[in-house]
């Protein structure tokens, strides 16, 4: 059978509007993905922004104009100079290990 003018017309037309579908498809799963991404990076931008805060806020509290007060009234003091012992650590040992012999 023989497709008539008509026909190809028909079947033309069916193609168009297929291709068409299939780009306005693609284009709203674009606009969709923008969107989401610049959500994404609204929240980023507050979430960094809450980071910033907290850290500024854990500075604050390590202080020592935070903490000695804290600590008085915990009934704690400073240590003497004389009460401060450093206590060396080593990193890497100084020698590596010696091979065991087997027997």
């Amino acid at each position: 059978m023989k497709l008539k003018g008509r026909h190809w017309i028909a079947v033309w037309l069916v193609a168009l509007l297929a291709a068409l579908w299939i780009v306005i498809a693609r284009q709203t799963a674009s606009l969709n993905a923008a969107r989401a991404l610049t959500d994404l990076r609204e929240e980023r931008a507050s979430l960094e922004g809450r980071r910033a805060d907290l850290e500024r806020r854990v500075r604050t509290g390590q202080s020592r104009a935070v903490l000695l007060p804290r600590a008085q009234k915990l009934g704690l003091r400073l240590p003497a100079d004389t009460e401060i012992i450093l206590l060396p650590t080593q990193s890497e040992p100084s020698h590596p290990p010696e091979p065991r012999e087997r027997q």
